[in-house]
């Protein structure tokens, strides 16, 4: 029985009922993120958002500066180059090299609006690729919406959670699955949403290895670019570089977000980088769907034509200057976004303290580190039932159920809540174990 809520029951249940959601705690990100502030409107409560990965940081200064010159040069009356300005494709090339140690020509490095767009385009391109393999991979726990994105455009899914298969026991499954010659694409990513599981390099030289074995194409999404807090990834042309299947195959397309490492999410631009020989390669098969047999070509003008005719011109300039910072050494980004493993460690001493638990608590025998996301759980509960059981005490996310993953619990995001928050968190959490006594 609830006596330390926060929200007055009624007014939850009301919402809960007219929000029309089949299962409140397996509904998507954007659905809980506008129920929680349907309640906090109704109720007067402040709510501790942990639903939606919005950066809470400002958006890289010396963006902001080179968007607006853009805009201020007359750059939004043209239309922009469907592969992108070639200042970007530059910089997002050296980007590439500096970071990751890999070649990609600039030709092959497509803006698109968003790792969102990115991911869709690759997965409409690649789904046609041959007409004996219909079907995409997901290395689990992953970003909801891409299965999403996958089901709009029809294509049959498979999924495994990486939980049980890390190291060499990777090897096995994946043989296991694509042994089958049904899957044409792979995804994952590195660091993982939701987890924050960061795949060790024997495991992405696994992924690549297999990948050649049986023909697949890696999507490899960065959308937390370095952002694994354990190592330092940000000196550009030096050891350690950001992990990378790019090392093990030429089947990669990398997925590089502004959105998280740069605060630029807003502008919605971001880079898809297509390895050399990816990019050069003939699908006779993809001709029937778009009338392009090449897979650049494909990318461009059968996915991304018709999709936007584009990405956001100005928003070019201003990742382009960002890169170009970046690669130079005069902008360090890791610097800024250190803050989110800060309070993630804080927020999880909250948690801990007060009866919850760490779902994904390891990385291959190591704690899991703190960063953008973490997962939790309490005793009794499943995922979903405990994400609508903590509306009752001002504080949302989003269930593991709709990550794909086998184990229970809550997605938590540590951007958008702010350190006088986390006392305010520590209270909550408390009020809702006081209610819910764990028997032993």
């Amino acid at each position: 029985m609830m006596q330390n809520n926060i929200v007055p029951v009624d007014v939850v249940k009301k919402l809960f009922e007219e929000s029309g959601l089949a299962c409140i705690g397996k509904a998507g990100i954007r659905e809980i993120n506008k129920l929680a502030r349907d309640i906090e409107a109704a109720s007067g409560k402040k709510f501790i958002h942990m639903e939606i990965g919005n950066p809470g940081l400002p958006a890289a200064r010396v963006g902001v500066e080179a968007q607006i010159k853009a805009i201020q040069d007359g750059v939004p009356a043209n239309y922009p180059p469907i592969d992108g300005a070639p200042i970007l494709k530059k910089e997002a090339s050296r980007f590439i090299k500096c970071f990751l140690d890999l070649d990609v020509d600039p030709a092959n490095c497509v803006p698109t609006v968003g790792s969102m767009q990115g991911a869709f385009a690759s997965f409409m391109i690649a789904g046609h690729t041959s007409t004996k393999k219909n079907t995409m991979l997901f290395i689990d726990p992953g970003f909801p919406v891409h299965k999403f994105q996958n089901r709009v455009l029809g294509i049959p899914m498979e999924h495994f959670d990486i939980y049980d298969y890390r190291g060499e026991k990777l090897r096995a499954k994946l043989e296991e699955v694509l042994s089958k010659g049904n899957i044409h694409s792979l995804l994952y990513s590195n660091p993982n949403n939701p987890t924050w599981v960061c795949l060790t390099d024997e495991e992405l030289r696994i992924i690549g290895e297999l990948a050649n074995k049986y023909d697949v194409i890696v999507m490899e999404d960065l959308a937390y670019f370095g952002m694994d807090f354990r190592k330092d990834y940000s000196h550009p042309g030096e050891e350690p570089f950001q992990p990378s299947v790019g090392k093990y195959t030429d089947n990669y397309i990398l997925m590089i977000s502004s959105s998280k490492a740069f605060s630029y999410a807003g502008e919605r631009c971001a880079i898809l980088g297509i390895s050399d020989k990816l990019a050069k390669r003939h699908y006779a098969d993809l001709k029937a769907f778009c009338g392009q047999e090449i897979f650049l070509r494909a990318i461009l003008f059968g996915a991304l034509h018709p999709l936007s005719s584009g990405t956001s011109h100005s928003a070019q300039y201003a990742l382009a200057a960002v890169l170009k910072a970046v690669n130079d050494g005069t902008y360090r980004y890791r610097d800024d976004v250190l803050e989110y493993g800060r309070k993630a460690k804080l927020m999880k001493k909250a948690f801990t303290e007060n009866g919850f638990y760490i779902t994904y608590d390891e990385d291959c025998g190591e704690p899991i580190a703190d960063g953008f996301y973490f997962t939790f759980c309490y005793p009794g509960f499943t995922g979903a039932d405990l994400v609508e059981e903590m509306m009752y005490y001002g504080v949302s996310g989003i269930s593991l159920d709709t990550c794909g993953s086998q184990k229970q619990g809550i997605r938590a995001c540590t951007s958008l809540i702010q350190r006088d928050e986390i006392p305010v968190l520590a209270e909550r959490l408390k009020a809702f174990a006081m209610d819910h006594p764990v028997k032993n």
